[in-house]
């Protein structure tokens, strides 16, 4: 970290990396992509973005990182993970693959694709603990949900519960677990960085 700017990088296997790049970047940080072991040993946080769970979790195989970025990840680095990126970093995952990789950073439960397929991809106003100046405009695009969660995690969004929520009324979107951030929705993509904002204050306090 340098001048008060924390360097996060960004896993760039697979998914919307550019996206993080550009909101860390509007937020205060200095992004990076990480392909290589080498490269996640020199950021200060990581995010992992939305994408394909299963074609992440192969790719981390493939790339060696899998085991470089538990160590990393266990020893207290933060990490954000939106879509795609909660689901690796969920204790469990219901529906995933078998050979399908975990992160296990958050103590949860997280059903994968949980709000079907890309038809059913929606958009609500979602009020986030710990983001100010009101709720924040979620996209959620073959998105994820969290079942439970264990003692130690705080929940920080749930979906409205409210008649046009449908199956996903109350639904946990949004978690917190020491420095570990996760959302089911897609915050790269709407232009407001408030989420990110409250990540790299993380970092900064970490």
């Amino acid at each position: 970290m340098s001048d008060g700017q924390p360097r996060i990088g960004v896993l760039a296997l697979q998914g919307d990396v550019r996206e993080h790049v550009a909101a860390l970047r509007d937020s205060g940080a200095e992004p990076v992509p990480v392909r290589r072991a080498t490269e996640l040993s020199e950021v200060d946080g990581l995010v992992i973005p939305g994408g394909e769970s299963t074609t992440m979790s192969r790719l981390l195989d493939i790339f060696e990182l899998i085991e470089p970025l538990r160590e990393r990840v266990a020893a207290g680095m933060p990490t954000y993970g939106s879509c795609a990126g909660m689901i690796l970093l969920a204790g469990t995952v219901v529906d995933g693959r078998p050979d399908q990789q975990q992160l296990a950073a958050v103590d949860m439960v997280v059903r994968r694709n949980a709000f079907g397929r890309q038809v059913d991809s929606f958009e609500c106003e979602l009020p986030v603990t710990g983001v100010d100046d009101g709720p924040v405009h979620a996209v959620f695009i073959r998105a994820p949900w969290v079942e439970s969660v264990g003692e130690g995690v705080d929940v920080l969004a749930r979906v409205p519960d409210i008649p046009s929520s449908g199956l996903a009324a109350g639904r946990i979107v949004a978690v917190r677990q020491g420095c570990v951030l996760a959302t089911a929705f897609h915050p790269e993509l709407t232009g407001d960085e408030r989420v990110h904002r409250l990540f790299v204050e993380t970092v900064r306090a970490a």
